[in-house]
């Protein structure tokens, strides 16, 4: 197929609204810890940086999660990751709803939650979505990247509303069926795979030897991983607990 056939076309544009929804709904896992831990520190009767460890675990296996997720998305495309990963956030919430203790409500945000849940709706959404744009790939991206802010400005006061209302425990189920009600159909329409599959290649993208700044594309990501790490541990101590 020749390159360009269908980047920048009307369906590009939908399945980028697609991987922006399915970014926005599956980053609930990033930001309901944040409204429900100190409904947790009361539930368990702990102190509030015992509260914060199913927040850590989130955000670790999340981590963990993008390169786990990246590597299925090079082999499988994106669709199968992400259902895998709607199927894994509804279990985890389920599991947290159901939480007797701290360690299995750690447990169920760590692995399933993060692991295995929305760190497939971030990093395999934005490089499936590059694939999809020539002219206008940065834009692509970065609005398909803004769903985990969308995330952040939607979820908090929606699972605040909720705790106060019904409980965190009945929120965290509600959340789950939320989740696969909405994420499983969208991931469907995801189907099709990007316009360079299938090239000599053997349906993997051409990798450039050197970035535009000049430097390796192994240099250049690892800069991208540590300002990732420094940005996000900078950013999560005043919206974990300094808000809480």
């Amino acid at each position: 197929m020749e390159r360009g056939a269908e980047s920048d076309s009307p369906y590009s544009w939908f399945r980028l609204g697609v991987a922006l929804l399915l970014s926005s709904i599956g980053g609930v896992g990033m930001w309901s810890m944040v409204a429900s831990l100190p409904a947790a520190q009361v539930e368990f009767g702990i102190a509030r940086g015992d509260a914060s460890l199913p927040y850590s675990c989130c955000m670790i296996g999340f981590a963990l999660g993008g390169v786990l997720m990246g590597r299925m998305t090079d082999r499988l495309g994106v669709m199968l990751p992400v259902l895998g990963g709607t199927v894994s956030l509804t279990l985890g919430y389920l599991a947290a709803g159901f939480a007797t203790t701290l360690w299995e409500f750690a447990l169920a945000y760590g692995v399933l939650i993060g692991l295995f849940g929305c760190s497939a709706t971030f990093v395999p959404l934005m490089a499936d979505v590059s694939h999809w744009f020539d002219r206008r790939r940065g834009l692509a991206v970065t609005i398909c990247a803004s769903g985990n802010y969308v995330a952040g400005a939607f979820w908090p006061p929606v699972v605040t509303h909720f705790i106060g209302a019904a409980g965190w425990r009945q929120t965290h189920l509600d959340i789950a069926l939320f989740c696969a009600a909405t994420m499983l159909p969208l991931a469907l329409l995801l189907r099709r795979r990007p316009p360079l599959h299938g090239l000599s290649t053997g349906g993997r993208t051409p990798v450039r030897t050197a970035g535009s700044l000049g430097v390796s594309p192994g240099v250049l990501q690892t800069a991208l991983a540590l300002a990732g790490v420094c940005c996000c541990v900078a950013m999560s101590m005043p919206q974990v607990q300094i808000v809480a």
